[in-house]
Formats: structure tokens, sequence, C-alpha cells
């Protein structure tokens, strides 16, 4: 096992804990980002609607700030809507499927997916792929060992499942059938670096950013990265 492909070292873990409430209040709380470009709520065919899916123990709260610098550049993104997520349920596509038609949406969406929000996302595109433009993954384990991370074990706690035995039938690394980006980093203390990156035909295209696992949906440069993926 490789150093990318091993659960991230202690000290890394160690800063994520200690900036979690910081990176949280930022996520939650801070303004919108400017866009490099500004939007014109028209990207890569999703119509400018997009979902955004929180991560393992987040809700909508915690991608607030990545959802307003999209809506700030013209595109109009929704948060997932069903609460906390606290792991991936037998009903959690449908129930997805039932978000996406409350929202009377008349094309396509762009899903972004924050860690675990992200392999629920890839997994949604290959339930409904009419449904779904593009996939942006945030830091997500969808490749190699599903134990390459620091939070399985509290996964399995609250989630009553192994991590290599979700309640749906799925193929993890298998790529959606729809333009697939992949957003990881060298200094995420939560997952392997090559869990979230994705072999070749995992993810269409794998974009390393330098920030924190909590910092995909916090930090500005971050943010702009994801703006740019959105509309490219």
């Amino acid at each position: 096992m490789t150093a990318d492909e091993a659960p991230p070292s202690l000290p890394l873990l160690l800063r994520e804990v200690a900036a979690f409430a910081t990176m949280r209040a930022k996520a939650s709380f801070a303004a919108a980002v400017p866009a490099k470009e500004h939007g014109r709520g028209e990207s890569g065919g999703g119509g400018g609607d997009i979902i955004v899916l929180p991560g393992f123990l987040a809700s909508d709260r915690t991608t607030a700030r990545l959802r307003k610098s999209l809506n700030a550049a013209g595109y109009r993104a929704h948060g997932w809507g069903l609460g906390r997520n606290r792991g991936v349920t037998s009903d959690m596509l449908n129930r997805l499927d039932q978000r996406i038609e409350r929202l009377a949406l008349t094309a396509p969406v762009i899903l972004i997916g924050w860690s675990l929000g992200g392999l629920i996302a890839r997994e949604y595109a290959k339930h409904a792929p009419h449904r779904v433009s593009k996939v942006i993954t945030l830091g997500s384990p969808f490749s190699g060992d599903p134990r390459a991370n620091n939070a399985w074990r509290l996964y399995e706690l609250i989630a009553g499942h192994k991590v290599d035995a979700p309640p749906i039938d799925t193929v993890m690394n298998e790529k959606p059938p729809v333009p697939t980006i992949a957003f990881w980093s060298r200094q995420d203390g939560v997952v392997a670096p090559a869990s979230a990156r994705g072999a070749v035909g995992e993810a269409d295209q794998h974009i390393e950013l330098a920030c924190s696992h909590m910092a995909f949906v916090a930090d500005p440069a971050a943010i702009q990265a994801i703006m740019t993926a959105v509309k490219g």
C-alpha cells in the first residue's frame, strides 16, 4: 500500500480536528465567494440547477457557503433536503428522486457531493442518469479500500452497516454514465488521496486541491475551483 492509498496520518487528522469548529462555521455562515468568471446560469447542460449533497453527519447548513457562492454566480443551487446525512439507506435513491420531482426542474441537474455525499451522488447518477448532467465529488472515498479513511469505524457505528456492505446494490468505483469530476487533496486528514482521486476510468477528471477535508466546502480557493468545474 502506498502513502496515497493509506488512511491519512495522525497529524493530518489532528489538524482536521483542531480546525473543525472554524471550518464548520465558515462552511455554514461565511459570505459567498466570488467566482473567477461570472456564471450565466448555464452549466454543462444542467440548466443552471445544482443539488449539493452534504457529508457524513452533516446537513444542508454545512454546504451553505458553497451554495451561496454558486447562487451569486448565477446558478440555482439547492440543498439535498433530506436532513442530516447519517449514512446510506435502502430508500435513499428513491428519496432523492422525490426531492428532484418536488423541485420541478426542467433539465438534468448537476450533483455536487462532499465526502459521503459524493458517493451518494455517483450512485444516484447510475440510478437515474437521465436526471443528471454531471457529478462532482469533493474528497469522496469511492475508490480502493473502503476503510482507507479515518471515519469508517464511526460510520459503521452510526449507519448500522459495514462500509463494504451498504444496503443498496453498488460497485462503488464504477463510473456513472455522466461526466464525473473528482476533487481530492493530499492535505485531506480524513480520506486517503487515492480513494478520493480514483484510478483511471473511475472518473473523467481528477483535480487536486490544497485543502483539508472540511475546507472543500469552506475554503475560498476550493470553492472557486468547484465553480470553475461546474461551468466547464
